[in-house]
């Protein structure tokens, strides 16, 4: 990947560093956790008191749930594949789609019924509350589509999309930038969603681009690049995204740290955005007198250990890491 010089470079603030360490420190979590070390798995208070996302943002328990449940469990079709997708991406949440599938068996766009999937996702508010995840902020989309309720509209975006055969045009892309502005022509997805969706259906046999060959800074990861960088010169905050994945080794060297890839895997685009937003967080605590963007001053989720069971990793064939995985622990 080639970055375009700049004649002024990013000024580091104080809290540059603490990027790198969050980065090793929350992986090094992750592999104490895979082999099933008793907690705490850190000295670092904040990273065991607070929720905070993996370094690899395939390797996170929602991620993973689409990649092994979703992405590569049904039919295979370009048709079926997309669906699934954006089926559970417009409401990113396990449970929902769990739900679905009682009320409704396997989830296919060939037995998809506008009516049946608005009864059941209304049944499974009233029985469980949310069905959306609180991750992001999903727009209504009732100028659009005229619904009053959220996820009749999301359910017609859907009926819009695959009427458009959307999964044919993404599949003759020529790079992930095509995928991501044909999603974000779409009422309902922005330009942050518009990049995450891009990067979930690269996760299937529908698209096979390099994660380093585009990135789109979210909010939170604009927050995280601003208590990093006192300065951007004339770099976008893509820039320094792009800028980060290339001096990854050369900084965790600097600095004394030691990295533990993903199996050889170093930090890609996604991941150096997704870090900018988790340093964003951690900085709140870590570095209180800081200001982002949002000027947010509180981590709102705090660390619940839901199971002592390691998660069973799974990762995009492509990528050839799934005969890795266990190796160091047979």
């Amino acid at each position: 990947m080639e970055v375009q010089i700049k004649k002024i470079k990013p000024k580091k603030s104080e809290i540059y560093n603490t990027y790198w360490r969050f980065a090793a420190e929350r992986q090094r979590i992750f592999f104490s956790r895979l082999k099933q070390n008793y907690p705490p798995w850190t000295e670092d208070s904040i990273l065991s008191t607070y929720k905070f996302t993996n370094a690899y943002r395939a390797a996170d328990r929602v991620s993973q749930y689409l990649i092994k449940n979703i992405i590569y469990n049904g039919e295979s079709t370009p048709e079926e594949v997309f669906f699934r997708i954006i089926l559970f991406k417009l409401f990113n949440k396990i449970e929902t789609w769990e739900g679905l599938q009682r009320h409704l068996g396997v989830l296919s766009f060939r037995e998809y019924d506008f009516e049946s999937y608005c009864n059941t996702l209304y049944t499974i508010r009233q029985n469980n509350g949310a069905i959306y995840s609180g991750a992001y902020i999903m727009a209504s989309g009732k100028s659009q589509f005229g619904f009053k309720k959220k996820h009749e509209n999301h359910l017609k975006l859907i009926e819009k999309m695959m009427s458009d055969k959307v999964f044919e045009i993404i599949s003759a892309s020529d790079n992930m930038e095509e995928v991501f502005l044909k999603l974000t022509s779409y009422p309902i997805i922005g330009r942050f969603l518009g990049y995450q969706f891009a990067t979930d259906i690269n996760y299937s046999t529908l698209t096979n681009f390099s994660e380093m060959d585009f990135v789109k800074a979210g909010p939170g990861a604009k927050d995280g690049i601003r208590k990093c960088f006192s300065s951007l010169g004339e770099y976008t905050e893509e820039n320094v995204i792009e800028m980060m994945t290339d001096i990854q080794e050369r900084e965790f060297e600097r600095l004394g740290i030691e990295f533990k890839t993903l199996w050889g895997r170093p930090l890609q685009l996604i991941d150096c955005q997704n870090l900018f937003c988790e340093v964003d967080k951690y900085s709140r605590v870590a570095h209180p007198n800081a200001r982002g963007y949002s000027n947010r001053v509180r981590i709102k989720q705090r660390f619940q250990q839901t199971s002592h069971r390691p998660m069973d990793y799974f990762f995009p064939p492509k990528w050839n890491l799934n005969k890795k995985i266990y190796k160091d622990y047979e």
